[in-house]
């Protein structure tokens, strides 16, 4: 496989069409290799148009929709991000690369090993990796980043819980994919104040949930 080729056939066939034309998204994957974060038995699914299975039952998400939090996001060089699942260590790498620190919260050990060797062996020096449950915000007992500018969320939620949204900065911005199968929103919700957020739909997809992440109530009138 030419990977180089591969690179841009993913680039110019799946993300561009996905509406993803800010060119430093196009430059962050060119840099950013992809491959180095997925698992070697499927690195030939790398530029796939597809999840690719990760430990634990995980999945790393389609590379246009990593695209596309990117460019909705518009992640600035003092920002401080937090990102609850890391998953192979991807998407924290293409924030860090954009952002100031990044801090990424893993429930499971396995990954969190995976994402922290990653992360290391690609020479990113600027992400934390941090064993825990953030389906309710980041309760480390060391927080120096919070609040946040960034929340990424690479699970789906039923909602977005209050804990999650108080760690936000004013003006700070969050990426949540929100709802249940079989229908799920994109959301980029803003902190406009301390008490208003604004929640801007940007496209339809479909996630696994993230784990732990807060069941809706059942109770209907």
């Amino acid at each position: 496989m030419n990977i180089e080729q591969a690179r841009f056939n993913m680039i110019e066939q799946q993300i561009r069409p996905w509406d993803v034309l800010d060119t430093d998204v196009l430059e962050l994957l060119t840099i950013v290799k992809r491959e180095a974060f997925v698992p070697a038995a499927y690195r030939g699914l790398a530029f796939a148009d597809s999840e690719i299975p990760l430990p634990g039952g995980e999945n790393m998400l389609a590379p246009r929709v990593e695209a596309r939090i990117m460019q909705e996001l518009t992640v600035q060089k003092h920002e401080t991000v937090l990102e609850i699942g890391a998953g192979s260590g991807y998407m924290a790498a293409l924030l860090a690369h954009k952002a100031r620190h990044v801090t990424t919260v893993e429930i499971n050990p396995e990954l969190k090993a995976l994402a922290e060797k990653n992360l290391a062996d690609y020479g990113v020096t600027n992400v934390e990796v941090v064993e825990g449950d953030a389906a309710q915000g980041y309760t480390g007992l060391v927080q120096p980043h919070s609040p946040y500018d960034v929340i990424v969320v690479s699970g789906s939620l039923p909602f977005v819980p209050e804990a999650l949204l108080a760690q936000l900065k004013v003006g700070g911005r969050m990426f949540a994919v929100v709802g249940t199968a079989p229908a799920m929103t994109a959301q980029i919700i803003t902190r406009i104040s301390e008490v208003k957020f604004d929640t801007v739909g940007v496209f339809e997809t479909l996630i696994k949930p993230l784990q732990n992440a807060p069941a809706p109530s059942q109770f209907k009138f």
